[in-house]
């Protein structure tokens, strides 16, 4: 199989990000989206469900998905993302269903991004609450959306007719899949601190923050020894797919 040479940040312009649920990209992408805003990449985040069924205390349940917003909306400011695109779907139930597809399709249109990225569709088996079934619902959706409806003017028509006309996306990234799948490591040894406020935003969904922050580093550590990185750097790691190479050949 044919490995893609993944674009550096500077040749990028804009990166459109999917997550099933507030949190999801900060977990898996968080020190990845710090390298590129750092590098003047526009990033925008688009989450997929409201994390309505989130969260650990009975009584924040009626505020529940302004709470979550809100930290998602914190947080991804930390990092500089200052456009996040909310689908508002209930969460648990998120499916790939053409109602949600179109909904992607239309985000993808509008931003027109040189990267899609998305949690990964394939269930990981070694840890399966990586797997949520709204996770691996936000990458099916998601590339089944990249392709070919994204780039298919006769898919969804009258979004075109709205204005949101289709183009030939380059750059699939997913994460939180398995690992066998992982392809391209990114070093994110400099937005440690930066990953990890964002990630102590969501104060909702973290009963010990102390043993979720070790858990991070830990999974960072391993990454990056599992990328060839030097000892001692940390890593996120992703499954990058180019959906139009300069070869690529593709009917609807």
């Amino acid at each position: 199989m044919r490995s893609p040479a993944p674009p550096a940040p500077e040749e990028l312009r804009r990166v459109l990000c999917f997550g099933a649920h507030p949190d999801d990209l900060d977990f898996g992408a968080a020190g990845t989206v710090a390298a590129w805003r750092r590098a003047g990449v526009d990033v925008q985040y688009c989450l997929m469900t409201d994390g309505d069924a989130g969260g650990f205390d009975p009584e924040h349940r009626a505020e529940m998905v302004a709470r979550r917003r809100q930290e998602q909306l914190d947080a991804a400011r930390l990092l500089g993302v200052e456009q996040v695109h909310f689908l508002g779907f209930k969460d648990g139930y998120l499916e790939p269903s053409h109602e949600v597809m179109e909904r992607v399709v239309a985000v993808i249109r509008q931003v027109r991004p040189d990267v899609v990225m998305a949690m990964h569709p394939e269930r990981d088996w070694t840890r399966l609450q990586r797997s949520h079934p709204d996770h691996l619902a936000c990458g099916e959706a998601v590339t089944r959306a990249v392709y070919p409806a994204v780039e298919n003017p006769y898919a969804y028509p009258h979004l075109a007719e709205a204005g949101l006309e289709a183009f030939k996306l380059r750059w699939l990234w997913l994460y939180a899949g398995p690992a066998e799948r992982e392809n391209h490591w990114v070093d994110v040894t400099e937005h440690l601190d930066l990953k990890v406020r964002a990630l102590r935003q969501h104060l909702t969904q973290h009963p010990d923050v102390g043993r979720m922050e070790d858990y991070v580093r830990t999974q960072l550590a391993a990454k990056g020894a599992a990328g060839g990185l030097a000892d001692g750097r940390l890593a996120e790691a992703f499954h990058v797919v180019e959906v139009n190479a300069a070869d690529t050949i593709a009917g609807f």
